[in-house]
């Protein structure tokens, strides 16, 4: 297939999947991760359906957003103070913040444009020393120094579970869920789990995925 036929059919796949779990598939918003693609094939998703795209390099966010403005990019990569400027504004969600510095900075830039930049607070829920994130424990005392900043909005948790272990993968998703609802109370805009990717986001769909992160399965 290429990729305009992979793309339906990962879509086609998330519809059948909510529709299993008894999720209406509109709770769930599919990314094509394109960050390993060229524009040619971003034009092809779109011909597929794509409306969601995620990059994890400022230089290709920069090129992809500007060349297909219709369409909604996703910042998923690691965040780097001196590439913040090119992220903010370009980036309708960013997933990846973990470090208040750089929650400050976004604030700061986001200020200059006169948008509120909507962010996903990275966790590392599995404990993996491989992978960044906030450990758990600390989300709340980085949602209520976020909380100060007028031009940001914390409007969800994302996570990466370790590859090839289903059991771990599940384990990583509902510990995700529940320390969100935990923290809804409080923090009420905590609507979103971005997590799951090619090889288990059936997985995170079922634990309450509402952002699947998906590369391979589209653009192999």
């Amino acid at each position: 297939m290429n990729v305009k036929e992979q793309y339906a059919a990962v879509a086609a796949d998330v519809v059948a999947t909510c529709k299993r779990v008894g999720r209406a598939p509109e709770e769930v918003t599919v990314v094509a991760v394109s960050k390993t693609v060229g524009p040619d094939e971003v034009a092809d998703a779109i011909a597929g359906g794509a409306r969601n795209f995620g990059e994890n390099r400022p230089d290709q966010l920069m090129l992809k957003a500007d060349l297909f403005t219709d369409s909604t990019w996703h910042f998923i990569g690691n965040i780097q103070s001196r590439r913040i400027r090119d992220i903010v504004g370009r980036a309708a969600l960013i997933h990846s913040l973990f470090e208040e510095r750089h929650a400050r900075k976004i604030d700061e830039i986001a200020r200059e444009h006169g948008i509120v930049q909507d962010v996903l607070l990275e966790v590392n829920v599995s404990g993996e020393e491989s992978k960044s994130g906030l450990a758990p424990a600390d989300v709340r005392a980085m949602l209520e120094a976020c909380s100060e900043l007028p031009n940001l909005r914390v409007c969800g948790l994302m996570t990466m579970a370790p590859l090839g272990d289903m059991e771990t993968a599940r384990a990583s998703f509902s510990g995700l869920r529940e320390l969100r609802d935990e923290l809804q109370a409080d923090y009420p805009d905590l609507t979103e789990l971005s997590m799951g990717m090619t090889d288990d986001w059936p997985i995170a769909i079922e634990e309450g995925a509402t952002i699947v992160r998906i590369g391979r399965a589209i653009f192999q």
